[in-house]
């Protein structure tokens, strides 16, 4: 993302840099832009720390061979000449847009310029309790928080550099930084725990730059253990050209197997995940420095070349550019078709905006610094377009600030779901079974059942709709939170089954947050027992598994007689509107529609015989 480009002797001593940058974008790009391609693809942003960590640490070092010294201030600046200027048009523009659409894209703007500004977003996302796991609304700088790890890395490293550089020999010194990578690596699976039972630990696991920058020195650890860049010893390979090859090629395939398997809200990203993809990119760091290797020239070929020298702009650009789309256009399914489409248009408006960036912006500023300001009589007429952009972006990022809402729809909702399920009702809440009426005349089938019969355990969807269900179904039991998953389910309904809470029948809806098993739901109907029925509820979210889940639940739904489909997302699909602005969570209108959806399955219920035990499994029937 932001790791500097070296100077050509540099350059000739670390081969394939852009490559690997390119390849590390890309992953980034498919992760966000277009969903359920890598659904892994978050670990590039550790390839490009452990990039970023190695060409820093080799250039700090080549200056110290050459100069016996470093220079903080020239590096410091330098620094600040490659990353400010292009972060503060993309802050300034993304917020200005983001004033002139409104709502939920503005929730929390002012923490997050201030974030970007001074490098501090991670720790400011982890102090404002952000998950990056669940967001309830958009955040526009989200990303930011990679490059304020880097940031500060690159504030503190020098001075860390200097102190170990006092310990004579160059293997302690690289294997201590070594350790210090191993350490954060150990630290990010001790803090994350299980990321389905707490998104909060995984979210600060995940932000802080104690648990993140691992990559960031084993990149370094590497550095100190080659030999400098300025020494001008050329280093004799000690394996065949072949055996360096194989190795890049394997580890290059490696992080794009990483890409495609790992979850981020799956533990095994946290407990070795991560740290995997930062082990690959360290051998394909040392396959490409290979005299003869022919790796090193594929990564260097013209268009890898080129996206990797435009990555930074691509990473700055590129997130914003989606979140505007779809803060703009909240009526388009963000999954699918739909959510593909948005992506190919923020991909072209992403490479565009890079391109001119680096060739009129970043290019320019690093090679003059402040040169327009020597001789300003030579440059009215760039000195006014660029005062004029920085004074239209400055007041539209002020403008955001101001319009910004407290809190998000979703959020909102949510809150409103909360309270409902707080306030005290009259309504009876029996947690057994009511007993059989017995009566000599018949009376007609109710049209659904009653409230007090009925069990609702849901995520935050059926949280957002709870005062409509309470409304609809008077008596029925909700126990709804935050986050919750499929694989959740069991613990939960063991728990209500030893308190006695169980009702005749068992709504369960949790399909938001992650992909479902059909072993997970045998389980459930396992627990709830033969003498109840199961009502499953589909999922609506702009998320790459919602199509899988649905799928799943609609085909355990017609094996059984007694397991009926709520179709929560074919009756909200027409009326997407009346969703909070993440697409997922409904306002009061949508919370109507989410009970209607479920009022037809219990409707159907009751309108027939209690199924008084489970039909055999038709697959076992062979």
């Amino acid at each position: 993302m932001s790791s500097s480009t070296a100077v050509s002797s540099a350059r000739e001593r670390l081969p394939g840099l852009d490559g690997i940058r390119a390849l590390a974008i890309v992953l980034v790009l498919s992760y966000h832009l277009f969903p359920g391609l890598a659904p892994g693809g978050f670990v590039g942003v550790d390839v490009f720390l452990v990039v970023s960590g190695y060409l820093i640490t080799a250039l700090l070092l080549a200056e110290h061979e050459r100069t016996g010294r470093i220079a903080l201030g020239r590096f410091w600046r330098r620094r600040a000449r490659r990353l400010l200027p292009a972060l503060a048009l993309v802050v300034g523009v993304s917020a200005t847009a983001a004033a002139l659409i409104g709502g939920d894209v503005l929730v929390g703007i002012g923490w997050q310029i201030l974030g970007a500004a001074t490098f501090s977003s991670n720790w400011l996302a982890i102090a404002q309790g952000a998950s990056y796991l669940e967001q309830t609304s958009p955040e526009l700088l989200r990303h930011a928080w990679s490059l304020a790890v880097e940031e500060q890395f690159y504030l503190l490293w020098p001075l860390a550099l200097m102190a170990l550089l006092l310990i004579p020999r160059r293997a302690p010194r690289a294997l201590a930084v070594a350790a210090l990578a191993v350490a954060s690596a150990l630290a990010m699976a001790l803090v994350a725990g299980d990321p389905a039972a707490d998104p909060a630990a995984a979210s600060t696991a995940y932000y802080s730059t104690l648990t993140h920058g691992g990559g960031l020195l084993a990149g370094a650890a590497l550095a100190m253990a080659r030999t400098p860049l300025s020494s001008g010893r050329a280093r004799t390979p000690r394996i065949p050209a072949r055996v360096a090859d194989a190795a890049a090629a394997t580890a290059a395939i490696g992080i794009v197997l990483a890409a495609s398997a790992l979850a981020i809200d799956a533990a095994l990203a946290y407990r070795g995940g991560m740290a995997l993809v930062v082990a690959l990119t360290v051998v394909l760091l040392v396959a490409l420095d290979h005299p003869e290797g022919r790796a090193a020239a594929v990564l260097d070929a013209p268009v890898p070349r080129w996206i990797g020298e435009r990555s930074y702009g691509l990473y700055l650009w590129h997130w914003p550019i989606i979140v505007l789309m779809g803060s703009a256009l909240p009526a388009v399914e963000r999954a699918g078709t739909g959510g593909w489409m948005l992506g190919a248009v923020a991909l072209a408006a992403s490479v565009a905006l890079a391109a001119a960036s680096y060739r009129w912006l970043e290019q320019p500023v690093r090679r003059n610094g402040l040169g327009l300001l020597r001789r300003p009589e030579r440059h009215v007429g760039r000195l006014a377009l660029a005062g004029g952009v920085a004074l239209a972006v400055t007041v539209g990022a002020g403008a955001a600030v101001v319009r910004s809402p407290g809190a998000s729809s979703a959020a909102a909702a949510i809150a409103a779901g909360e309270a409902a399920l707080r306030a005290p009702t009259d309504a009876p809440t029996a947690s057994v079974p009511p007993q059989p009426i017995i009566t000599t005349t018949p009376t007609p089938p109710p049209s659904t059942p009653p409230g007090e019969d009925v069990l609702a355990i849901g995520d935050s969807v059926m949280l957002a709709s709870a005062p409509a269900l309470t409304e609809r179904f008077p008596g029925i039991a909700i126990d709804a939170a935050v986050s919750r998953q499929m694989r959740q389910a069991p613990e939960i309904l063991r728990g209500l089954a030893e308190r006695g809470e169980l009702r005749p029948v068992v709504v369960v809806a949790l399909g938001t947050n992650g992909p479902i098993e059909a072993e997970t739901l045998d389980e459930v109907r396992s627990i709830i027992g033969p003498q109840r029925e199961l009502v499953l509820v589909t999922t609506q979210a702009p998320r790459s598994w919602t199509d899988g889940v649905n799928s799943t639940l609609t085909a355990f739904a017609e094996r059984y007689r007694a397991v009926e489909l709520s179709d929560w997302r074919a009756a909200i699909q027409p009326r997407l509107d009346l969703l909070a602005g993440d697409q997922i969570h409904p306002g009061p209108t949508g919370g109507e529609v989410y009970a209607e959806a479920l009022a037809a399955p219990l409707t159907r219920l009751a309108s027939l015989p209690r199924v008084t035990d489970y039909l055999p499994d038709p697959l076992d029937q062979r």
